[in-house]
């Protein structure tokens, strides 16, 4: 019998008789090895477990522990939950795509019945009855003429329309389990009993291929784990997320609000900006130490401008136009122009670099309405933005200084961050030769910090290479926050000019700087990392003042001029209620201190305080209760 040869990944080479499965290959490293595989890699790209090797080539054996094993489990999980539907409601079903997505899946279907939340438990029983059954899941190779008389006889529009677009050259399959069968790419595991724990979490509509103008769809959501346990805390963290979802407690807490008036604006209540006053004015302290200067540009500038800059090519569809004196004004969607107006306004020597401008600027930006979402995704936000021009020697150590001021606003709030190197994307401008400079100079400069960092092609601005940074919250989600660009064509465009040192004039670069990002985005995110709890420097409120009866009244209103006059934020809740009353209230609205007011308080002088998360504390003077609040506040705690 013929042999081939077998490279794994640490490079070890073994001969195996030709036709072996990737499973055989498996059993023979090791028995427990076999038990785990659930796919192969051969060449890269990812089989099925089963499958023949006739030639020399390159494996490594996928187990559930791999994010492509994961991906092969609940790929299969949807191609259950598409059966145990095809069982209940009968041959009239018809299924358009079913990927895997982060957590989970979904399947879209087109169905003859209106499927509601209830009926999800109906279709998860009839899915635990197929896993039990174990039955083999197998590829099948196709002509296309065979795949479109299969779906031609189902009349099953929706596959038809995929395999009409499949490439001519494509490979056509279909996976087979028991009765079941569905055009699909694979890989699959290698039958249903390897499924262990899954759900479905939701019914939705959706056009049939995201297009507004074909068909609505029902699509199932689903998650799925190779351990209950590992499903139960992702259940867990569902439901903790929801708890948290920042415009539930944005709501109950006061924060901000939304109408239909301004639809995607947020309107700030007076609890809410404080937030964001308090995290803008720790951010301004920041940047001043580190020779920023604060500007302002205006909201509405001359379509010319935005043609100038390169917005109008590359960003027009996401703007707000308005005629203005016979001519076309837009809302800004970004502060860069403004500020390369600003520096323009006067001649610069090279020694006047590196130049920071930092502005708290209000942009507007079209976003469809079905991708709203609270503060996360809103049609008018405020960047914290900065753009700092700089001579080509002082990339690399402006943007090292940029890093660092990024670093210290992100430990404040106890995020961890991740960084990408976002490279050139397909709707670009400039030169090869400038693209290939601004991403080698940030390269350079996160190899020279020792920063780990992953590439992401083809996200970079349509002017510049940039280093984005991904926070980490305390349920573990990721958010896109901050970021650094390198930008060499604004200048072009602008005809910036610096005087160098030779006494002709020179190019500066642009450093495109943001930290928070957009200030709505990052308050949402704030407000579902801390659950509402803010630390005592950030909260709206720091203290709460709460008398048991009328006659303590002088006293509580003696102690909140004092406490703000040491720049405490403090209210006075007066009302005839009963105590226990007033410091449930508190606690739900999430007050740092409450400061019970009795007649043992009134005649010592004293207040008897209670801290969120901790309770009672005891009784302390008010002098003693301003020394501690203020140095939790100074220490940002």
């Amino acid at each position: 019998m013929a042999q081939i040869h077998v490279t794994f990944p640490d490079g070890a080479v073994r001969q195996y008789d030709a036709g072996i499965t990737i499973e055989d290959i498996a059993g023979s490293i090791s028995s427990s090895l076999k038990k785990k595989a659930v796919a192969g890699k051969k060449d890269g790209k990812v089989v099925d477990l089963y499958t023949e090797l006739t030639d020399d080539a390159a494996i490594e054996i996928v187990t559930l522990d791999s994010a492509d094993g994961l991906e092969v489990y609940r790929h299969s999980t949807a191609h259950l939950l598409a059966q145990a539907v095809k069982r209940i409601y009968g041959a009239e079903v018809k299924f358009g795509i079913g990927p895997v997505i982060e957590d989970g899946f979904y399947y879209d279907m087109d169905i003859p019945v209106s499927l509601s939340p209830e009926d999800l438990g109906k279709i998860e029983a009839e899915m635990e009855k197929i896993v039990k059954e174990d039955l083999p899941i197998r590829r099948k190779v196709v002509s296309r003429e065979e795949a479109t008389a299969i779906f031609q006889e189902l009349n099953d529009h929706l596959k038809l329309e995929l395999i009409r677009d499949l490439p001519e050259d494509a490979t056509i399959t279909l996976y087979e389990q028991g009765e079941f069968f569905d055009l699909c790419r694979g890989p699959h595991l290698p039958s249903t009993g390897y499924i262990k724990a899954f759900k479905l979490m939701s019914v939705a509509g959706a056009y049939w291929r995201g297009k507004a103008e074909n068909q609505v769809l029902q699509r199932v959501y689903g998650t799925a784990w190779p351990k209950k346990a590992d499903m139960d805390e992702y259940l867990h963290f569902i439901e903790e997320a929801k708890k948290r979802d920042h415009r539930k407690l944005g709501k109950e807490l006061g924060l901000f609000m939304f109408s239909e008036e301004a639809p995607g604006m947020p309107f700030y209540l007076p609890k809410g900006f404080t937030v964001r006053n308090e995290l803008e004015q720790f951010s301004r302290r920041l940047q001043q130490l580190a020779q920023y200067t604060e500007v302002r540009s205006p909201f509405l500038m001359n379509e010319r401008l935005w043609k100038e800059s390169g917005h109008w090519d590359h960003y027009k569809e996401n703007m707000y136009f308005s005629e203005v004196d016979n001519a076309t004004y837009a809302l800004k969607p970004m502060n860069c122009p403004g500020h390369m107006l600003i520096y323009k306004n006067e001649m610069h020597s090279y020694r006047d670099l590196p130049i920071r401008y930092s502005e708290f600027g209000q942009v507007h930006r079209h976003e469809y309405s079905g991708a709203l979402n609270g503060m996360l995704r809103v049609r008018t936000f405020c960047q914290d933005d900065a753009h700092v021009f700089v001579r080509p020697d002082q990339i690399a150590s402006e943007i090292k200084g940029m890093i660092t001021l990024i670093d210290s606003i992100y430990k404040v709030f106890g995020f961890e961050y991740s960084v990408a190197l976002s490279t050139r994307p397909e709707d670009s401008m400039g030169s090869d030769e400038l693209w290939e400079a601004a991403e080698s100079s940030l390269k350079t400069v996160l190899e020279e910090l020792g920063m780990a960092y992953e590439i992401k092609d083809g996200d970079g601005a349509f002017y510049g290479p940039k280093i984005d940074f991904q926070i980490t919250d305390a349920l573990k989600r990721r958010h896109q926050c901050g970021t650094i660009q390198l930008d060499f064509q604004m200048p072009e465009k602008f005809d910036l000019t610096y005087v160098g040192q030779d006494n002709e004039k020179h190019r500066p670069v642009v450093l495109h700087r943001a930290m928070y990002g957009s200030m709505e985005r990052f308050i949402g995110i704030l407000i579902e990392h801390y659950a509402g709890a803010f630390p005592i420097w950030l909260t709206p409120i720091q203290a709460r003042i709460m008398n048991i009866s009328e006659v303590h009244m002088p006293y509580a209103e003696q102690v909140r001029e004092k406490l703000q006059q040491a720049g405490i934020r403090v209210e006075l809740d007066g009302r005839n209620e009963k105590i226990g009353y007033k410091i449930r209230e508190a606690q739900v609205e999430k007050i740092p201190y409450m400061l019970v007011i009795g007649e043992k308080e009134v005649a010592d002088g004293t207040l008897s305080v209670r801290k969120r998360g901790v309770g009672d504390e005891g009784a302390m003077t008010v002098d003693a209760f301003v020394e501690k609040i203020r140095a939790e506040i100074n220490e940002m705690k």
